[in-house]
């Protein structure tokens, strides 16, 4: 799918105008103003960290588009992950990045150029004769043209007009008909420093990643909803609310989609501290009677879970819709359907193996990766997978996949490797692991959101049914089903992967 352009820029409210010139006030004391286009090199030692927060809609995407459009104006270089060229002392460059392949795929498709942290991290290593071509691309063509080994100069044409519309190197060479292991060796951490970092999602980072990217960016500005739910470990606390009053800045007028969108009505009115969860349903329910955009849900659609995953708050709500919508495929214990949903919860290598775990988070088998199951790879204990959300999606890697059953205490696995990506099956999630997602249809499981509210727990001081509600109902593009039965349909037709973008299949060796 070609992501739209940016549109016209829009007349920013007070409070983004006030946000946009503070970032460009610290910009300029950093060496980079985007008023007048002019750089200058880094300085040694000079560093910065701004946190921009707001609830749903209220512009932090449009914000953060906008402060891109400047610095690409003013000749900062973007930094993709794919591939950077020879660094130049006065080069001045920005990083746009979400932690997981989903939420940058989000921002991609708003025309924003977005990759995932770990793929910042983690540089890949070119082959030498590539890495001449790679520079010949990423000089739009200028200069000598490389002579590169069983490489036609119609291949290189087509790879350099498919690198002037989709700066993906990898996409790029693929289309010449290389694949990745002809030209990337393999994977190491990022040892010099970047420059300008922006983090979308920031309420999902967790310390750790926190002080590495402090490490590698002098500036950082991170963007982020308060209202989520905070990193698992984190005691309810958020990256950025960690930072001083006069480093933060809110947002707090509601822009997206301001016609009348009942999704964020819904959304907004949790923030009133005496709506309890029967008066919010009731709202639900009105909304549904005058919106098609709500619906009041007497069944979960197994048609929308292979793409789009249930979100529940228990892990047993999760292991039972799961067992139904493989029942209700007719799904057998022993093995996959291609089109089954799956969702990575890590990688299962020893430490010698630590270059081949990096090949697989750099392909995007990063905790939490929502992946679609094509079939088994041609090697015993391999799949092929396509990663949703990544820029070069289809693979095949090593797995271990597991299913959870009710009836049992440890999960079956269907299908093996002795080490290598291991995945749950993904077609219901836990809310905590949805975010930084979003889908166009979100089916919320709402007897779960009831039992959170029985319970009485709170998280940093609000109500914990109410940040999940939240979390959910804000993973809705255009449509909110919120289901109150606990109730399967039956599939209108079988699993399908046909719909799925194609790519080159990058074999990843993990024994």
């Amino acid at each position: 799918m070609t992501a739209p352009a940016l549109a016209p820029t829009p007349t920013l409210s007070a409070d983004q105008a006030a946000a946009h010139d503070r970032i460009a006030e610290v910009l300029r004391e950093m060496g980079v103003d985007i008023d007048d286009g002019t750089l200058l090199p880094p300085r040694e030692g000079e560093s910065a960290v701004l946190a921009i927060t707001g609830k749903a809609g209220s512009g932090k995407t449009l914000l953060l588009a906008q402060l891109v459009t400047a610095l690409k104006a003013a000749g900062v270089e973007i930094v993709s992950g794919d591939y950077e060229s020879r660094r130049r002392r006065d080069r001045r460059t920005l990083a746009v990045l979400a932690p997981t392949n989903k939420a940058a795929s989000v921002l991609r498709f708003r025309g924003v150029p977005a990759t995932t942290i770990h793929r910042i991290l983690y540089t890949p290593v070119y082959d030498p004769i590539y890495e001449r071509l790679a520079e010949w691309l990423a000089g739009d063509g200028k200069g000598d043209r490389p002579e590169v080994p069983g490489l036609t100069d119609i291949q290189m044409d087509r790879a350099l007009e498919f690198f002037r519309q989709h700066p993906s190197m990898p996409a790029a060479l693929g289309t010449a008909g290389l694949r990745g292991s002809d030209f990337i060796t393999g994977w190491k951490r990022r040892e010099e420093p970047l420059d300008i970092g922006f983090i979308d999602e920031s309420s999902m980072l967790d310390d750790r990643q926190f002080d590495d990217l402090r490490e590698i960016f002098p500036m950082l500005v991170l963007f982020g909803d308060p209202a989520q739910l905070a990193p698992v470990g984190q005691s309810g606390t958020m990256a950025f609310e960690r930072l001083p009053a006069a480093q933060r800045m809110h947002l707090s007028r509601v822009h997206r989609q301001t016609a009348d969108n009942p999704i964020l009505d819904l959304a907004h009115a949790l923030a009133d501290p005496a709506l309890e969860f029967h008066d919010f349903e009731q709202m639900v329910q009105d909304a549904a009677r005058h919106d098609d955009r709500v619906v009041w849900a007497e069944r979960v659609e197994s048609d929308l879970m292979a793409r789009s995953p249930v979100l529940v708050w228990r892990n047993a709500t999760r292991v039972r819709l799961i067992t139904a919508f493989r029942a209700a495929h007719g799904a057998p214990d022993f093995e996959l359907l291609p089109g089954e949903p799956l969702i990575c919860d890590g990688i299962e290598l020893p430490l010698k193996h630590r270059k081949k775990r990096i090949d697989l988070e750099a392909r995007g088998l990063i905790k939490g990766a929502q992946v679609i199951y094509l079939g088994a790879g041609r090697r015993p204990g391999f799949s092929r997978l396509h990663v949703m959300g990544a820029e070069d999606p289809q693979l095949s890697a090593s797995s271990i996949v597991r299913i959870e059953k009710p009836d049992l205490e440890e999960p079956f696995i269907p299908y093996a490797a002795t080490m290598g990506a291991t995945f749950l099956h993904g077609a219901a999630v836990t809310i905590h692991k949805a975010q930084g997602s979003q889908w166009p249809d979100v089916q919320v499981f709402a007897p779960d959101l009831y039992a959170a509210a029985q319970a009485g727990r709170s998280e940093a001081g609000q109500p914990l049914w109410k940040r999940l509600a939240y979390v959910a109902i804000t993973r809705a593009e255009t449509r909110l089903m919120w289901v109150v039965r606990n109730r399967l349909s039956r599939p209108t037709g079988p699993l399908r992967v046909d719909d799925l973008k194609a790519g080159s299949t990058l074999a990843l060796e993990s024994d």
